[in-house]
């Protein structure tokens, strides 16, 4: 919202207009999305894949495999986990 120069209320009430989701929730699964290239296509190790994408703890592991039913080790590089 401070970015936009808009409250935060009129920041949500417009974001609400162009998506379904939360601005948060949008937030998190752009860097799901993030995460599961890096993993997938870069077979990037998943602790670093965590601190890139901005997440600060283990959470994430619940909501990637919420999100694509499996776990991130599962699409890292066997030593790069």
């Amino acid at each position: 919202a401070h970015y936009t120069g808009r409250s935060l209320a009129t920041f949500k009430r417009d974001f609400k207009k162009v998506s379904a989701l939360t601005p948060e929730k949008w937030l998190i699964r752009k860097a799901l999305e993030v995460a599961y290239h890096l993993l997938k296509e870069e077979r990037r190790k998943v602790v670093d894949v965590y601190a890139e994408v901005g997440f600060k703890n283990l959470r994430i592991l619940y909501a990637f495999k919420k999100r694509y039913g499996i776990p991130p080790t599962a699409l890292a590089a066997p030593s790069c986990i």
